[in-house]
């Protein structure tokens, strides 16, 4: 196996654990969206690393898709 594909196989599963934990948020968001006695700080902060894990994964993303130029 080469180095790059060390490589893409680790970002696949950088990529796969951060998707399992945007899921696992995702989950638990809305179930707190539901208790009427949810701290908004608390809130925010789930809804904060939910957006960073999304970011996450759209970079990696982008670094495992090769660039093409025109």
């Amino acid at each position: 196996m080469t180095e790059a594909q060390y490589v893409e196989q680790d970002l696949g599963a950088k990529i796969e654990r951060l998707r399992s934990e945007h899921r696992a948020l995702d989950e638990e968001l809305k179930n707190i969206v539901e208790d009427p006695s949810i701290d908004d700080l608390q809130l925010q902060r789930l809804k904060k690393r939910k957006l960073f894990l999304k970011d996450s994964i759209g970079h990696l993303e982008s670094r495992l898709v090769p660039d093409i130029t025109a």
